[in-house]
């Protein structure tokens, strides 16, 4: 019962610091992307904040020597909600590939619209991965990390997506480096639930992946190999590297 009280009070907290977000939006629309990212993810810093606070969920970064200088492909593990928000912490200025419905779910779809998220049609095919690449490079280009899901869709933990090609393609497009990332978020905040257990998440980020010489393909093996082995090892073992991080 416990547990449920204090996933209710996250959501209530969450949900209100969205509403307090609103009104700087307008404000911000004028102003460059770094300064609305630096404004619009706030909310995210508050979320992490509150999570850890009403339901004691924390987590720890291990892995932080791979993260490089420069703009980057984040291809990330999805198994709930949460990475959405750590990644935020975790590396520069980003924006991320996401499904085109969620512009239009009202204030946080239009934020996503702020940082230049790049919706796309799941269904699309082709398009889709050319919307990817296209707008992709545009954003990197400009120094903002790109951050891809590559299962698409949230899995459970123990469960192996089918990692589509889009960022692997991107990279291989585009010549900028892939940064891999796994985490156990699942094991804590499932897909699709409203309790929130109390722990300790990892999130461990992988060494970089140069494009140069490989092939789309190739790519994305390397990613879902180091992933999902990455994946085995700390539902075993807690990465147990790194402070953990109250935000």
């Amino acid at each position: 019962m416990i547990i449920i009280l204090r996933s209710v009070l996250f959501y209530l907290g969450m949900v209100g610091a969205l509403f307090l977000l609103l009104p700087f939006m307008p404000l911000v629309f004028p102003f460059s992307y770094r300064v609305r990212y630096a404004v619009m993810t706030r909310w995210a810093q508050v979320v992490l904040w509150w999570l850890a606070l009403t339901c004691g969920l924390r987590f720890r970064v291990s892995g932080q020597e791979h993260i490089p200088a420069g703009p980057a492909i984040i291809l990330a593990k999805h198994q709930s909600a949460w990475e959405t928000l750590a990644l935020q912490r975790v590396f520069p200025p980003q924006t991320w590939v996401l499904k085109r419905s969620l512009f239009l779910i009202p204030i946080f779809g239009w934020g996503l619209a702020l940082l230049k998220a790049i919706g796309i049609d799941r269904g699309a095919g082709r398009k889709a991965l050319q919307q990817v690449v296209e707008q992709g490079t545009d954003r990197l280009k400009n120094g903002i990390w790109v951050v891809i899901f590559p299962e698409g869709t949230r899995t459970a933990p123990g469960i192996r997506g089918k990692y589509n090609i889009g960022g692997a393609m991107l990279a291989k497009k585009s010549g900028y480096p892939v940064v891999p990332v796994a985490h156990n978020a699942g094991e804590f905040w499932r897909r699709n639930s409203l309790l929130k257990h109390p722990g300790v998440i990892d999130l461990v980020v992988g060494p970089v992946i140069d494009p140069a010489g490989k092939d789309t393909g190739e790519i994305n093996t390397l990613v879902e190999n180091w992933i999902e082995d990455t994946m085995t090892r700390i539902s075993t073992f807690p990465a147990a590297s790194g402070p953990i991080i109250s935000p």
